[in-house]
């Protein structure tokens, strides 16, 4: 085996979840091989380079070893080189932490209870005199 289509081989080792996934991302020219945009159908060698667009940042691999099924996550490494810039890899830890301060920040949903209400009114108001 010395080629995988693009598509099955980001399935194979964990990029997306599903492979109409993969499939989506290369479409969608989220996806490069060798700083070319790829088709899903395209064939992928040992050596190539692949970059994978993840929201605002970027993901760098190096093909060690083709895989044409899919492996277990911790076998993954053995397979890929992550090559990311380290500037690349801060970007995505700094988006990742905003991320989790902004889910934390809008976790309450709905109606507020009377306590929240109150609290709510005691931290605009206060000081105010009606």
């Amino acid at each position: 085996m010395d080629k995988v289509r693009l598509d099955r081989f980001l399935w194979a080792s964990r990029f997306y979840k599903t492979r109409s996934l993969s499939t989506d991302a290369c479409k969608r020219n989220w996806i490069s091989v060798n700083d070319l945009t790829a088709k899903p159908s395209k064939e992928v060698r040992i050596g190539d380079i692949i970059k994978i667009k993840k929201s605002s940042h970027y993901r760098s691999i190096k093909i060690i070893v083709l895989l044409n099924k899919r492996v277990g996550a911790s076998k993954v490494e053995d397979y890929i080189e992550d090559i990311t810039p380290p500037e690349e890899v801060e970007k995505e830890r700094e988006h990742n932490q905003n991320r989790k301060l902004f889910n934390l920040s809008t976790s309450h949903k709905g109606r507020p209870s009377k306590k929240q209400r109150r609290d709510l009114e005691e931290f605009l108001y206060h000081g105010r005199e009606d």
